[in-house]
């Protein structure tokens, strides 16, 4: 009996750094051990989002700090005794420090497009870079089902107030790198307390509020989809308009309302499961992803 081939995940990213008036340049890196040229990318650590380790993996290779945007889409090829996939996504920097040499990689540069493709060692991450340049920019907007919740039948006081059990804070700690991989900075949630305790973490980590919506809530909600689609449209355009990546956090029933009004198609979400649409500048679905959650 032959043996099943093993897949390795990573991830990584074409991250562009754009100039006013001039070409925007890739971010590249050079591997001694390899001697080749190549996008930043690394393995998935245990229990990590594919997002979040191209986005881990492109500070530590580079002293990049980068906020995802578009999704790329993969690559695979054969490594030893099985494959190797990479998830890529386009990214913007938003921070870069000094990163001493070391034997992972010894070199860092910036380059046009041109360039890079001259200097990149393999043609399917040239391949990557060339489908990153032909996709627009966007901004991410995120819609979250909260945290596992206190089952109602062990809970006396008003379902508004049902609060997140031990699970649903594990899950909502896990959504902090998630959402900072995608450089979120505005918060937005059904006005229900597992909603909001669904994103604080975040929020406390980011320094962000939390803006309450009761539209958003299941006893509002649930029977106002022309407010909860009127709301929806109206955080979407803002967030397109301003390039700010946003997260909005919702109920089961009033999520296959939330996602229709930014074009996205139902399906079912467990607790703590993203999606995320990508938006254009009117503020229209272009790409749309799926996370799950980690726990």
């Amino acid at each position: 009996m032959s043996k099943k081939k093993k897949v390795t995940v990573a991830a990584g990213t074409v991250t562009l750094r754009e100039r006013e008036g001039k070409q925007p340049q890739v971010l590249l890196v050079h591997r001694p051990a390899y001697d080749d040229w190549s996008l930043p990318k690394g393995h998935l650590e245990p229990d990590e989002y594919e997002a979040v380790a191209a986005a881990r993996e492109t500070w530590e290779e580079t002293g990049v700090k980068v906020a995802l945007r578009h999704p790329i889409g993969t690559i695979s090829y054969p490594v030893g005794s099985g494959t190797k996939v990479v998830h890529y996504w386009r990214a913007r920097p938003v921070e870069t420090s000094r990163r001493k040499p070391d034997k992972e990689v010894d070199k860092v540069a910036w380059l046009t497009p041109q360039r890079a493709l001259e200097r990149m060692t393999y043609p399917d991450e040239r391949r990557v870079l060339t489908r990153a340049l032909e996709l627009p920019d966007t901004t991410p907007f995120l819609i979250v089902r909260h945290a596992k919740a206190m089952d109602r039948k062990n809970w006396s006081n008003r379902d508004q107030y049902r609060p997140i059990t031990s699970r649903g804070r594990k899950q909502s700690s896990r959504l902090i790198p998630l959402l900072e991989a995608f450089g979120v900075r505005s918060l937005a949630s059904s006005t229900s307390t597992r909603c909001i305790q669904t994103l604080a973490p975040y929020g406390r980590m980011a320094r962000l509020d939390v803006a309450g919506w009761a539209v958003l809530s299941e006893e509002v909600g649930e029977d106002n989809p022309a407010g909860v689609r009127k709301l929806m449209t109206q955080l979407a355009r803002e967030a397109a308009r301003s390039s700010t990546a946003t997260a909005v956090c919702g109920h089961r029933p009033v999520l296959p309302t939330m996602l229709d009004a930014v074009g996205v198609p139902n399906r079912p979400m467990q607790t703590a499961a993203t999606i995320i649409a990508h938006l254009d500048a009117e503020g229209r679905q272009v790409a749309v992803e799926f996370h799950r959650p980690l726990c």
